[in-house]
């Protein structure tokens, strides 16, 4: 793996700070400029992202483009300008005298937190960079090709460039009736823009070049074949290269679902400003990184925590007329869902990105209020506004500690007061959904299990954690009566977790409680799952559970440990699990784990140590993923446990930069989602939070550190970390903590 330094020395990065590069520097040196990591070969067939808020583009490590995605068939790559999509993707045809190429066939792929570089070596002729990125709160991208003559004489290049154009809207559209009509091109000869328009609707996407007397053509010289009903519309021009010599040729693309007059100016600002735009963007994502910056022994997981950092960022998706927020995932999930952003969130806060916090929040609540008059937080929601599900169990009681959360990091009270009333009606609907008045709400909780829907543990879980916040955001506004009655609550559920969701013989809390009855057919539906997966360990202990349960008669509602789920780490999670109860229980979960973390359901665990196996379906059985794996952390960490904590937090780093170079897929090592938001709470929280131990009372202008570093962390920082108004920093030199602070607030650091 190669890996290009953070800045080439001090100097060039103070530039270009200060000025910026020149207008005819290429793109690619000052991506160079930038860290990069450097892919492997044997992944060079597989996804990337280059982010924006407002476009983004998927595409192949190779340099091609192709059918991706199932959510919407085949059509979750390419470039998108939610709620629409531009364009399938692009290519660049290259003629010389004696050869053709077609640029899909990258021996290399560097990804960068800005943007991304193909390299094209062709022979004796050519060498092709290909750099992209995406500039921030623009609708449109840029492309560079470098080309290098390689060849001891002059070479005249015939340059054709394609954009495999499909307007169309996104998932949920035909909720709104909105129908994809046929994509109808014009090519302008003095600007040498081609410019497309979907026929019913004002849909736009435009692309040009900075290379002169360029015409038109229809052709696809390439011969991408793709399905939907997309067009192609290919620039041609020419271009002479001296033996030797390095010459850039950019690109620009635009697009717009509102009016060709907002096309025209976001592809003039491309033309305009492309250096200062990409300038811009380095600048903002070296404030990332020095935000909550961390420096560690581990440098693995110190890369590992700095690039989640900005692939948090790439995942931020901006639609103006509905909100900003932050996504869940690319290249299927690329809209908004509460219940991921419960987690994710927290990731945030702690990083210090609070301000994209709020955002997601306010527009979380918008989405949720479209479907739900009675505080329900909806699970998830397309980029057009069309919420799909209103709601698992579990979202709203954690959304409601996040909530909490977001107050103690920003002490916020305006915020406060205008989220109360919400919260309130939140546990409102929450409790009427105790179907037998036990206190346990009754239905699906993160778990998407066939026939799971009972009482759920991360359910109960979250909402002991709900009332516990609410009765915090009570006393802050001096509701005593509710914060008395909500704290209440939090106790009592606090016990009975403890009491009736333990299970003796497991040692570990119930994935669910149920009737006999019930249980006795999810165990059922649990063998056939085991069986169909070729677990035979798992086939063993099932039949084993069930020949107990159908022995005796009673048929009362009790805990069953079943599927070992990952929720079951969620009393350990939030910290209310009695202490050895939670000890025994983070042992018996350490039994699901592969190299690469936490199986979502530990019956699927494998018996070697890999979980790299390939799906022909998607789906998330046999799956070990990035947030039951930070959980596990989490959970450790709140009982101590660094040093175990640690070792997941190792874990997940083996999944790091495994497929895509910079990124963690969301099924480890590399299945699903190329990048994903909740990354960010499986990696910051457990280091930030419990390692330097950071508690934010930013309300009363406090900040306790109550550190528990792991072993050999005898020298570590975590500078710029935003509290409030306030930064401080942490830094362990042996067996002193020095903090620092921007302004004089109380400071408590606990042995």
């Amino acid at each position: 793996m190669k890996k290009f330094p953070l800045f080439f020395g001090i100097g060039m990065f103070l530039i270009a700070c200060s000025t910026g590069p020149d207008a005819s520097t290429p793109l690619s040196d000052v991506l160079q400029s930038t860290t990069g990591i450097t892919g492997k070969r044997e992944y060079l067939n597989t996804p990337y992202v280059t982010a924006g808020d407002r476009v983004y583009s998927v595409g192949l490590q190779n340099g091609a483009f192709a059918d991706l995605g199932w959510h919407i068939t085949d059509e979750m790559g390419g470039i998108w300008d939610h709620p629409i999509k531009l364009m399938d993707g692009y290519v660049l045809g290259i003629q010389t005298a004696d050869n053709s190429y077609c640029l899909k066939e990258a021996t290399e792929f560097t990804n960068f937190p800005v943007g991304n570089q193909h390299l094209f070596d062709l022979g004796n002729e050519l060498l092709v960079t290909r750099s992209q990125f995406i500039p921030d709160g623009r609708e449109g991208m840029i492309v560079e090709y470098v080309v290098t003559n390689k060849s001891g004489h002059e070479l005249e290049l015939s340059l054709n460039f394609t954009g495999m154009v499909d307007l169309r809207p996104t998932w949920l559209a035909d909720s709104l009736d909105i129908i994809d009509g046929t994509d109808e091109g014009n090519f302008d000869d003095a600007s040498q823009t081609w410019s497309v328009q979907d026929a019913n609707n004002n849909w736009y996407t435009a692309f040009t070049t900075n290379l002169p007397e360029s015409k038109s053509a229809n052709a696809n010289s390439c011969g991408y074949e793709r399905r939907g009903n997309g067009k192609d519309f290919t620039i041609q021009s020419k271009l002479e290269v001296a033996s030797g010599a390095s010459i850039p040729v950019r690109y620009y693309i635009a697009g717009s679902y509102e009016s060709k007059i907002a096309l025209n100016q976001t592809l003039e600002e491309l033309l305009e400003n492309a250096s200062e735009l990409l300038t811009s963007k380095i600048e903002r994502y070296q404030s990332i990184k020095s935000t909550a910056d961390l420096t560690i022994p581990d440098k693995r997981v110190q890369e590992m925590y700095t690039w989640v950092k900005y692939n948090t960022d790439w995942l931020m998706r901006d639609v103006p007329e509905l909100g900003r927020g932050l996504s869940a995932g690319i290249p299927d999930y690329p809209w908004w869902f509460g219940t991921d952003n419960t987690y994710a969130l927290q990731g945030l806060l702690a990083t210090g990105q609070h301000e994209e916090v709020k955002a997601t929040i306010d527009l979380i609540f918008k989405l949720s209020e479209s479907v739900n008059d009675n505080g329900r937080i909806m699970h998830e929601a397309s980029t057009n506004g069309v919420v799909f599900n209103p709601g698992n169990l579990n979202t709203t009681p954690y959304f409601i500690n996040l909530l909490w959360k977001y107050y103690e990091w920003t002490g916020d009270k305006d915020f406060l007061e205008t989220t109360y009333p919400k919260v309130q009606q939140g546990l409102t609907w929450l409790a009427s959904q105790d179907k037998d008045g036990n206190g346990y709400p009754d239905g699906a909780g993160m778990m998407e299990i066939h026939g799971l829907h009972s009482e759920m543990i991360d359910v109960v879980v979250y909402s002991q954690a709900a009332y516990a916040a609410a009765a915090k955001m009570a006393e802050q506004l001096d509701d005593d009566a509710n914060a008395k009655i909500y704290q209440e609550k939090a106790d009592q559920l606090k016990e009975q977790i403890n009491s009736d969701w333990w299970v003796e013989e497991s040692n570990s809390f119930a994935d669910f409680r149920a009737s006999r009855a019930e249980t006795l057919k999810l165990i059922d539906d649990a063998i056939v799952r085991s069986d169909t997966i070729k677990k035979p360990w798992a086939v063993a202990e099932l039949q084993n559970l069930k020949s107990k349960i159908a022995l005796p008669k009673d048929n009362r509602v009790q805990g069953f440990v079943v599927h070992h789920n990952w929720v079951v780490n969620t009393p350990m999670e939030l910290g209310i699990a009695d202490p050895d109860k939670a000890a025994k229980a983070l042992k018996t979960g350490s039994n699901y784990a592969s190299k690469y973390g936490m199986y979502v359901t530990g019956l699927d665990r494998d018996e070697s140590t890999d979980a790299s196996s390939k799906w022909k379906v998607f789906s998330y059985v046999g799956a070990v993923m990035t947030l039951p794996t930070g959980v596990q952390a989490i959970g450790e960490a709140r009982y101590g446990n660094a040093d175990k904590s640690l070792e997941y937090l190792k874990m997940l780093s083996n999944s790091f930069s495994y497929a895509l170079p910079g990124s963690m897929y969301e099924v480890s090592p590399d299945y699903g989602m190329i990048c994903q938001a909740w990354n960010i709470y499986a990696i910051a929280t457990p280091i930030i939070e419990h390692y330097f131990g950071v508690k934010p009372m930013a309300d009363d202008q406090k900040v306790i550190i109550e550190p528990n570093f792991p072993s050999g962390w005898d020298n570590a920082k975590l500078d710029n970390i935003r509290v409030g108004d306030n930064v401080i920093s942490i830094e362990k030199a042996g067996d002193e903590i020095n903090v620092t602070q921007k302004l004089n607030w109380e400071i408590e650091v606990r042995d």
